[in-house]
């Protein structure tokens, strides 16, 4: 597993709860990581809580809205952030429900800017983005498998909304501009700092005043509840061994009822709960359950250490040392506190300076601004060029964005086309300005959602996949360069020569007999044209399927998402083994048609069973005809076996369709 080391980290909200603890901690045990710290200091923010490490000399405060993208860029550029840690947000739901516009403009527009800025600049290596489980919704009451980073997201409040809004922008940088994103969804978090607000220190201060104990509804409400360290623990192995593009859930097991954490909390304080409870009106609407799988984070290495009992005592002895540390906090103590985020709510420094931005005792460190992934066209780096330098069309889609990754995993150059298809001055110009040894095409209209799209936008399929496609082919073809064209083997359905179940597949030089969609009509068309040019290798893709579980064009996410499938043998394409030989094939300047698919065929049943034994053990799923699936979709599919005979002997090393399912796929997602 490949260990990821930060330079420069900006750690967004670090005056606050979670961020406080975790940049106590990277500061603490990492010193020569510089730690730039980006806060405005809202109501639920405090200077003190970053006192651990205020005379560290790789420590940095800077008071900000990360809403300024003035500021955002500046801090990148002049601090050589290489690293963002992003927890800055409006986190608590009552508050949600009386001024949600803040929480849109802070968790939605702050994070934006934030993503902008990154793009521009061009030097970040690691975006960590702190969600929460509450993105999940509500999980059902009787669930013993909890939801995996996978799982779709419906929530259910204001504040929740703006975090998988937020988590969306997040995404699409991710794959539209390949910024190197991770994602963390985690469970409830308590301890010491933590603002007033929230339920376990709330009930620690009025419990400490011998006031009454407010609780929601009937306080049946299930919560998870994991300690601040821990929790610190889990975004120090996420900074260090996160995967890029990945969701982490930061969770635990152990669950209780709101009920009984108040009356844990009245033992604890010699209390009798049931007069020391006090049942108030519920939320608009109030999640019963939160319920994550950390398994995920947990073959990083990461588990829980802190018992709910012994995290408990540690919080109430820390509040009862430092009962005054939030000043006047009355307003927090009220059952449904909404007024607070408000302008001229709480306005909290810390004891000491009260400048805008300040160092600590000593000099900061003054590190070299790291290189970008790609080389800059203006460095002045006069090393050897590489041999290969690819030029790459389609950077927005899901093959176009593994093929840029995998190329900065070789160390090969590459560029995105920035030319549309159609337009061959701009494809010229492209080739002219970058000066590629080859083209690679992983662009085209496939229909969002899916294929039936293309049936209502003929004209607007025919441009990119035919006139598009063939544009390139001629352009390349008159500058003296080989095209790799990702194409489709959803050309073909089976007949009476290649029967279903029959092991005989179609051929390289067969003819495609399956026009049911028109997307497959333009794709066989532009196949059979292709022909005519010797500079094109052209690959059959087919139902591709990759490690990523969370990508939504992921073959095994789609079916795992329906509520019925059909149960038919096919060809398919594990990218994460076929997508180098795509690379190794440019390099071996192969030509002509190739079935880019793994050797045999798997069935979505086969599929769905290796899902539920690797990744759900409860996971269920119905099957349903091939007349019934007409039924809901506007175009027929393609169910083909392609003959891998010819990409196997020149690859000897290619894997059976089952066998790289467990490979590439299910064994790295196995849930332990």
């Amino acid at each position: 597993m490949a260990t990821y080391t930060p330079k420069n980290i900006l750690i967004t909200g670090a005056a606050g709860f979670i961020a406080s603890h975790v940049a106590n901690r990277l500061i603490r045990s990492y010193p020569d990581y510089k730690i730039v710290v980006l806060d405005k200091l809202d109501y639920c923010s405090n200077l003190k809580n970053l006192n651990p490490s205020r005379s560290s000399p790789n420590f940095k405060f800077v008071k900000g809205d990360i809403g300024s993208a003035d500021l955002v860029n500046y801090l990148l550029i002049t601090e050589s952030i290489d690293t963002i840690m992003h927890f800055a947000a409006q986190t608590h739901v009552d508050n949600s429900f009386g001024n949600s516009f803040e929480f849109t403009k802070n968790n939605i527009y702050g994070t934006h800017v934030l993503l902008e800025a990154c793009k521009v600049t061009g030097q970040i290596r690691r975006f960590i983005h702190v969600s929460t489980d509450e993105v999940y919704g509500e999980t059902e009451e009787d669930a013993i498998v909890g939801n995996h980073e996978a799982s779709q997201l419906l929530p259910t409040n204001p504040y929740s909304a703006t975090k998988a809004g937020a988590e969306m922008l997040v995404m699409a940088y991710g794959r539209s501009y390949g910024l190197p994103v991770i994602t963390t969804r985690g469970n409830n978090v308590y301890g010491p700092n933590q603002f007033p607000e929230k339920l376990i220190p709330k009930f620690i201060l009025l419990a400490m005043q011998g006031k009454p104990l407010p609780i929601h509804g009937d306080g049946s409400n299930v919560r998870s509840y994991l300690y601040c360290e821990d929790v610190a623990e889990a975004f120090e192995v996420i900074l260090h061994k996160g995967e890029v593009g990945h969701v982490y859930n930061i969770g635990t097991k152990r669950e209780r009822r709101v009920i009984d954490v108040a009356k844990d909390m009245c033992k604890l304080f010699n209390m009798d709960a049931d007069a020391s409870i006090k049942f108030v009106e519920n939320r608009p609407f109030n999640d019963q359950r939160y319920f994550l799988d950390d398994e995920k984070l947990k073959s990083l290495g990461w588990s829980e250490r802190t018992r709910w009992e012994e995290g408990l005592k540690k919080t109430i002895e820390w509040y009862t040392s430092n009962p005054n540390w939030w000043g006047d906090v009355s307003g927090a103590l009220l059952p449904h506190p909404r007024m607070l985020m408000m302008p001229g709510g709480v306005d909290r420094l810390a004891d000491g300076p009260d400048h805008s931005e300040f160092d600590a005792a000593g000099p900061a460190i003054n590190t070299a601004q790291i290189g970008v992934q790609v080389p800059s066209k203006t460095s002045s780096n006069a090393a050897k060029k590489p041999a290969l330098k690819f030029l790459i069309y389609g950077k927005t889609g899901w093959i176009g964005g593994l093929l840029g990754k995998l190329c900065e995993k070789q160390g090969i150059q590459y560029e995105y086309g920035k030319g549309r298809l159609e337009d061959r001055s701009q494809l010229l110009s492209d080739i002219q300005t970058i000066k590629p040894t080859h083209v690679f095409n992983a662009a085209g209209v496939t229909g969002r959602p899916n294929v039936d799209w293309c049936e209502s936008h003929k004209t607007e399929t025919i441009r990119v996949n035919v006139c598009g496609t063939l544009n390139l082919a001629d352009v390349c073809r008159e500058q003296g360069l080989l095209m790799i064209n990702f194409a489709t083997g959803c050309i073909f359905e089976y007949d009476a020569k290649h029967p279903e179940g029959s092991g005989i597949g179609f051929k390289e030089e067969d003819t495609p007999n399956f026009t049911g969609s028109f997307y497959s009509k333009t794709k066989a068309m532009v196949e059979e044209l292709l022909k005519e040019y010797d500079n094109v290798c052209t690959l059959r893709v087919r139902m591709p399927i990759s490690s990523d579980l969370n990508n939504p064009r992921n073959f095994i996410t789609k079916i795992a998402r329906y509520n019925k499938v059909v149960n038919i043998p096919n060809s398919m394409t594990i990218l994460d083994e076929l997508l180098p030989i795509s690379i190794e094939m440019a390099k071996r300047n192969l030509k002509g048609i190739w079935n880019f698919t793994n050797p045999g065929v798997v069935s979505h049943n086969e599929i769905l069973e290796m899902y539920k034994k690797y990744i759900n053990p409860e996971f269920k799923w119905q099957n349903f005809t091939l007349e019934e699936q007409a039924l809901v979709i506007v175009a027929p599919r393609s169910n083909n076996e392609l003959d891998a005979s010819k990409l196997k002997k020149e690859f000897p090393e290619l894997l059976s369709i089952k066998e790289s399912l467990i490979k590439y796929v299910f064994e790295p997602n196995k849930k332990q």
